[in-house]
Order: structure tokens, then sequence, then C-alpha cells
């Protein structure tokens, strides 16, 4: 008999566990087991990002949510846009509960550079930010740089193929926040015997402009997955624009790793 699985979702930068508001009834229709995690100053957290001055405190959450779970328990991590730094994060300091990694259109770091070397790489690339706000806070440990997103960049590259409710939505709820990139850049690598001994998998959205898709590739040649899956028509926010077909790649991946 199929074994059920615990998943636990990690959302992107700006926003919140919101986005996977279609997907988790369709996981838990299956019988899975979801938590959708809410990172610190995201979502509903009611601190604003100032508040939060590391990597590790934005983290928490999750961290919280695993090291809570029983010693023989094992997740499936699944990490968002940026929650693919937040989950490599997670499966380096719990790799016995970690039973697959899932990046979804996420950011892909490997275990040879400091956590920031992919969002590095990414910022170097010629990108148009449109109406996006940048600003910078001063923290006890140097500045931290800081983002809101605007209207025009949200629907240009993250909701082109949603529908305008889901757009409406996330104007609404999106928020200022940060990449953490100097932060990132001060910390030790991910390890081999941590991050780097968990299975990884990637799902990407064939219509995402937020991290195109030479990119993606690019990152999964730096630091190798087992396997690709890749969604037609799935913008940046995949789980909005093709919940069901995110959904059959997850049951896929859940069936795998019984």
């Amino acid at each position: 008999m199929e074994r059920k699985q615990h998943f636990v979702l990690v959302h992107n930068a700006y926003h919140g566990a919101w986005i996977w508001f279609k997907l988790k009834p369709l996981l838990e229709s299956a019988c899975h087991r979801v938590t959708a995690v809410e990172l610190a100053a995201s979502g509903i957290d009611p601190r604003p990002i100032q508040a939060v001055e590391t990597f590790e405190e934005y983290s928490q959450p999750l961290i919280e949510t695993l090291a809570s779970l029983p010693e023989n328990e094992e997740v499936i991590l699944v990490g968002f846009s940026f929650g693919g730094i937040n989950i490599a994060y997670a499966a380096d300091k719990f790799p016995a509960k970690t039973k697959v990694l899932v990046f979804v259109n996420a950011f892909l770091p490997d275990t040879t550079h400091v956590p920031s070397h992919v969002l590095d790489k990414y910022m170097e690339m010629p990108g148009d930010f449109e109406d996006c706000e940048f600003s910078s806070h001063e923290t006890k440990n140097g500045t931290m740089s800081l983002l809101k997103m605007g209207p025009k960049f949200m629907k240009n590259h993250l909701y082109q193929e949603c529908t305008v409710q889901d757009y409406e939505l996330a104007k609404t709820l999106h928020r200022q926040g940060s990449f953490f990139k100097e932060d990132l850049a001060k910390k030790e690598k991910f390890s081999e015997e941590g991050y780097g001994s968990v299975r990884r998998v990637y799902i990407m959205g064939k219509e995402d402009k937020a991290i195109p898709c030479d990119f993606i590739r690019w990152m999964i040649d730096n630091f190798n997955v087992s396997k690709v899956y890749e969604i037609d028509g799935a913008d940046h926010m995949v789980m909005l624009s093709k919940p069901q077909q995110l959904f059959e790649c997850l049951s896929t991946i859940a069936v795998d790793s019984n």
C-alpha cells in the first residue's frame, strides 16, 4: 500500500504561507499531511522585515517545525523561489528528517560556495525590476538590502499566467522583504554530509520570467539533482497558475519516496 507523506511547504520572499491555498487541499485530499510554514516577517506574522536581522531568524519557524518532529519522522521539504535557500539550510541541520528536497522554481545552492553564491550570480544577470522599490536597513551586523515588489513587476514577471483574482490577492498580501544576501555571504558553506546528502528534485515552470529557465538549468548543472520536472504554461507562481500539474509532480515524488 502506498505510504502517505508529510509535506512541509516553504514560501518565497515577499509572500507568505497563503500562496499554497490551492495546492494544500489537493495534497490533503490525497491523504498526505501538509504543513505550510509561515516564515518570520512574512504572511500574517506581524513583525516588519526590519525586525528580522538575520537569515537564521527569518528561517526560525521552519527550523522549529522540523525540530518538533518525532525522531523517526521524515518529511518532503518543498521550497519555492527563495525558499530553496531555506530548505537547504533546514536539510543541513536535519538531514535525517529530510526524505527529499523539492525545489520549485527555486534557488538551488551548492556545497562548494557560500550560500549567497546563486543569489550573487542571479543578480549579475541583466534584469528589469520595473517599479520595485529598493532600500536598505542598518542592522547590528551591517546593512540589509530590502525590496518591495511593484504591481507592474509582479504582473509581468511572476503572475503573467495567473488569474486576475490571484494577482489581485497577491497585490493585497505581498510584503517588503529581503534576500538576506549580505548575511548569507558571511555564512559557512552548506555541508556535503548535511544538505549535500539529501536527494534533490527540481520542478520548473516553463514560462518562469522571475528565475529564467536558462538560469535554472545553470543551477542544476552547478549542483546536480536526481530528477527534473517541467510544467508547460507555468509562470513563476506555479502553485497558483498550474496547481493541478504541480500536485501531480509532487504525487509522483511522494510515490518515489516510499
